[in-house]
């Protein structure tokens, strides 16, 4: 079994640097650094002045390249200017997780909040800088939200699916996430097989109980 269906997601990879931040340019940001829902990946609100716009997209380019610096210049700069967008944020929080600095991501992670409690990819950070703090319950919570706040974010279902089943031993709520997470579009093989298994295992926990009693 994969040592990656143990590792939570930041968007579309397993959050090892530099694939985590290149994958969020994919879901993460999805809802554009306003929260808004609407934009596609990466996008600023149009309000937004073309050389801010540009700005940031330089600073998700770089977390696509793994320019770590580069990408938090940018970024800081263009909260200077922009500070009411949660996005940007979201993807400090990211870059400073990555480089083991959870006091900081927890920071820009209740920053994104502030602006927007509802924010689903702040939300997943959440969960993850809880789950990494052992405090699963509240990491439970954070995910929870997520999904209550955007039932279609594949990620935070999948993120669900591994605290469930690694750290809360709830096989069928896993199971339940696992499936919810490829019903949003997570296109991923290894999750078909770890629901298969996740079925086989249910089933064999069941019949043994009914032949214990």
């Amino acid at each position: 079994m994969s040592s990656l269906r143990f590792t939570e997601r930041v968007s579309g990879a397993a959050t090892l640097w530099p694939l985590a931040a290149a994958a969020w340019l994919l879901f993460g940001c999805a809802a554009g650094p306003s929260g808004t829902g609407t934009a596609p990946p990466g996008a600023v609100p149009a309000e937004i002045p073309p050389a801010v716009q540009t700005l940031y997209e330089q600073a998700t380019a770089a977390m696509a390249g793994g320019d770590a610096v580069e990408a938090e210049l940018k970024l800081r700069s263009f909260l200077l200017r922009n500070p009411g967008y949660p996005g940007a944020h979201v993807n400090l929080a990211i870059l400073m997780a990555a480089n083991g600095d959870d006091g900081a991501a927890a920071e820009h992670i209740k920053a994104a909040l502030n602006i927007d409690p509802a924010h689903p990819a702040a939300l997943n950070q959440l969960g993850m800088l809880e789950r990494r703090r052992g405090r699963f319950a509240e990491a439970e919570s954070a995910y929870m939200k997520a999904v209550t706040a955007s039932p279609g974010y594949a990620l935070a279902h999948y993120n669900l699916g591994v605290l469930n089943e690694l750290y809360l031993q709830r096989l069928e709520v896993a199971l339940e996430h696992f499936e919810r997470y490829l019903e949003c579009g997570g296109n991923d093989e290894q999750v078909t097989k770890w629901v298969a298994d996740l079925k086989r295992r249910i089933g064999t926990f069941e019949r043994t109980a009914n032949a214990a009693e």
